[in-house]
């Protein structure tokens, strides 16, 4: 008991670490394009954290009912992305909190933010102060749609979450092996630049004295 406690303590310290980090980007980003942006802008930002809310969170329960063997036999036939998601099915616990519960609570937390800005150009724009009826009309109006909007889409996507849960927990894993390879890419290539030949030359070199 003790010991699943320190892990957990563990565990739920890194995801706070982590949850704060990304938190810190994310709403970084959103102020940097935000700040100045126009109104359809503000809108498309508003937009596109909703869409990562509903994305995280239709990964996540799907992480959490795919079933581990059918990928590992997938992955006996060469199919790429089949150990990734092995892996993923394998710590569904870990995956599943993670796009619920980081990527799913913070873009919401973020779209949140994103949509003052909105209801601030939209008042400009119609020349209403705060604090008025027409402001916190636009305020109560956008704030609905966008809860309804984003609770809407997870409702959707749950269905398709747990019917298409291999299909879905298949392609996030051909994105991690395609990030794999990317990475793997970009230290190859790397390996050729002048600088990192001459060193390597080097290294040769002294070896054989």
């Amino acid at each position: 008991m003790i010991r699943k406690l320190k892990e957990s303590v563990h565990w739920s310290s890194m995801i706070g670490l982590f949850t704060f980090c990304l938190a810190l980007v994310f709403s970084t980003l959103s102020t940097v394009f935000r700040e100045g942006s126009s109104l359809l802008l503000s809108l498309a930002i508003v937009a596109a954290f909703i869409i990562i809310g509903i994305i995280a969170d239709t990964i996540g329960l799907a992480a959490a009912t795919a079933k581990e063997p059918h990928f590992h036999a997938l992955a006996a036939k060469k199919i790429s992305g089949a150990k990734e998601a092995a892996y993923i099915a394998k710590n569904a616990p870990l995956f599943s909190s993670f796009f619920n519960d980081v990527m799913g609570d913070i873009a919401g937390i973020v779209s949140g933010a994103a949509s003052t800005a909105v209801v601030l150009q939209m008042a400009k724009i119609l020349q209403t102060s705060d604090g008025s009826i027409v402001f916190i009309i636009i305020s109560v109006l956008l704030t609905s749609i966008i809860a309804a909007l984003t609770v809407g889409g997870k409702a959707l996507c749950k269905t398709i979450a747990i019917y298409q849960s291999t299909n879905i927990v298949l392609y996030t894993g051909k994105v991690l092996y395609l990030l794999k390879k990317m990475q793997k890419a970009v230290i190859l290539a790397s390996l050729f630049t002048p600088n990192t030949q001459q060193s390597f030359l080097r290294r040769k070199q002294n070896y054989r004295k």
